[in-house]
């Protein structure tokens, strides 16, 4: 089968969905896919998009955005609500959406208070679930060839890069807050892309955790507006992408996925750390002994005077021996590993329903 009869077969399944008849129970576990993509994306390091993906409504999702265009509003106005409604494929999009939203909101706290006391297991579960998505996107590609290869190879080192950047000061400026909008949310859609890191990285992470907790109604529109116009229009580039370069367009996101094993790996040495109330960005070994500044923030229960601005993977004994031999975790840490590896398995069951 060529790419353009693969792209043609796979676009009408797509626009049959919209038309066919859900029931309420396939619309429900739409929403629990969104409650997992919700999750996925409130960890700094994990995308929802590769749970998406694995769980088999991506390529739906992304058509269904992209389809959001003038000549949806022009059906609204000359044919009425319903049949609006049902190009967009409305039904859908409200399911999903009301699970993301409702699991990030909610989620984005409780990562918070995980990351904090608990960094070592919830990063062991998310890289088991991580590893097991690689096999199972890729395999998605139908042929292999030199220029596939290369897609992966890039992808690879394209969010291996982005692990590795530094995280930049805090900024509160409304322009900042929707381009970051913008970006994260481009992040958030490509699987092994995590949006809240891009936040992060970004300085806007905690100004956006902050609104979020505080209903700071105002900050909370202008991310949502970069947000949406950032959604809209690279979900675009997407539906082209996956039109006329299917396979090496998969081979690109399996590769984000297999680059971003960095961020999520559970061992980490901390390198250089900001000082939250200066800005002022210091060695970590002028600051505490210890290698890791997770632990040192457990052991004195100061969460909020210093953030990573660089760390780097260490292998499990290493990490127990720069810190101590504090609270290493080794063996729970595994046991989730593996369980994350098994809930992707999960995922993928519930992709392959017909919904």
């Amino acid at each position: 089968m060529s790419k353009k009869q693969h792209f043609t077969a796979n676009y009408k399944k797509l626009k049959s969905l919209q038309y066919m008849q859900r029931r309420f129970i396939d619309y429900l576990i739409i929403s629990f896919k969104g409650i997992a993509m919700g999750a996925a994306d409130a960890v700094p390091g994990v995308s929802g998009g590769t749970i998406a993906f694995i769980s088999g409504i991506y390529e739906e999702l992304i058509f269904s955005i992209s389809n959001v265009n003038l000549s949806l509003f022009k059906t609204l106005f000359t044919k009425g609500i319903k049949a609006f409604w049902k190009q967009a494929n409305g039904n859908f999009l409200t399911a999903l959406l009301l699970g993301i939203i409702v699991s990030f909101v909610s989620f984005m706290r409780l990562a918070k208070y995980l990351l904090e006391h608990h960094p070592v297991l919830i990063w062991s579960f998310f890289f088991g679930l991580i590893v097991a998505s690689i096999y199972f996107v890729g395999k998605q590609i139908t042929k292999w060839n030199l220029a596939v290869i290369v897609s992966l190879i890039i992808g690879a080192c394209i969010a291996f890069y982005i692990t590795t950047l530094p995280a930049l000061a805090t900024n509160n400026n409304p322009w900042f807050l929707f381009l970051a909008g913008a970006i994260a949310i481009c992040a958030m859609i490509l699987p092994g892309i995590s949006g809240s890191f891009i936040l992060i990285i970004l300085g806007a992470y905690k100004t956006l955790s902050d609104a979020l907790h505080d209903f700071d109604i105002k900050k909370i529109i202008i991310f949502a507006t970069g947000a949406l116009i950032g959604l809209l229009s690279f979900s675009r580039v997407l539906k082209w992408l996956f039109k006329h370069y299917h396979n090496i367009t998969l081979a690109l996101l399996t590769g984000f996925i297999f680059g971003s094993l960095n961020k999520v790996w559970p061992w980490k040495r901390t390198v250089s750390v900001m000082v939250d109330e200066t800005g002022e960005i210091l060695p970590f070994s002028q600051v505490s002994n210890l290698g890791t500044l997770s632990v040192f923030q457990k052991q004195t229960n100061e969460f909020d005077t210093y953030k990573t601005v660089l760390e780097e993977s260490v292998y499990a004994f290493n990490y127990s021996e720069i810190n101590d031999y504090i609270y290493p975790q080794t063996m729970p840490a595994i046991a989730l590993m593996i369980l994350g590896f098994l809930t992707i398995f999960i995922l993928e069951k519930l992709g392959s329903k017909k919904l």
